[in-house]
């Protein structure tokens, strides 16, 4: 079943890029690509929020940014870890010392004291680490804050701050950077 849907996904992305003329200029990888179908979102916005929250250059890789999974953002500090098994334990260290409303975790930076619960009930906070869990959650939260109005940069700059602010357009507008990147196409923050 996974294997037809991603076949139909890569089918659909392919389609609906000819159809609007436009072949992207990084294809987002297809953990995007999946976790952004199923919640109805383009990929494209999902991957540039990832980029946005937990980019970094890979020593010997370039100077490409790439999204790092077992990412934290403690009180506004951000750290990252080799192995999941290194951020996990950070992760409980974090929850016990800071409290969960100051803790953002993983591929797209989830906040566990606002969105925790969307992890699934009894499970262990780690499971927020899960890259595809974590894609899932974020991808879910996306298509929810687009359902209120508002195009893709706007809608990304509420999932960083809800409250908007100087933070929020700051947030727009490397967004938007990313977006340009992946896309090809020369994008704008919006300033309202």
């Amino acid at each position: 079943m996974a294997a037809a849907m991603i076949k139909a996904l890569g089918a659909g992305v392919m389609l609906q890029a000819l159809a609007m003329g436009v072949i992207a200029a990084e294809t987002p990888p297809p953990a995007y690509q999946l976790a952004a179908y199923q919640a109805g979102i383009p990929s494209e916005v999902l991957y540039s929020v990832a980029l946005q929250e937990s980019g970094t250059r890979l020593r010997g890789q370039g100077t490409q940014l790439v999204p790092w999974p077992w990412t934290l953002n403690v009180a506004g500090a951000g750290y990252r870890f080799a192995t999941r098994t290194d951020a996990c334990t950070a992760l409980l260290v974090a929850l016990n010392t800071a409290g969960a409303k100051r803790v953002d975790v993983g591929i797209a930076q989830v906040n566990m004291g606002w969105n925790g619960h969307r992890f699934g009930r009894g499970v262990s906070p780690c499971e927020a680490l899960n890259p595809y869990k974590n894609l899932e959650v974020a991808a879910r939260m996306l298509a929810e804050l687009r359902a209120q109005g508002g195009d893709w940069i706007n809608v990304a700059g509420r999932y960083h701050r809800p409250a908007g602010g100087a933070p929020a357009a700051k947030y727009r507008e490397l967004f938007a950077k990313h977006l340009s990147r992946v896309t090809g196409l020369n994008l704008l923050a919006s300033n309202p």
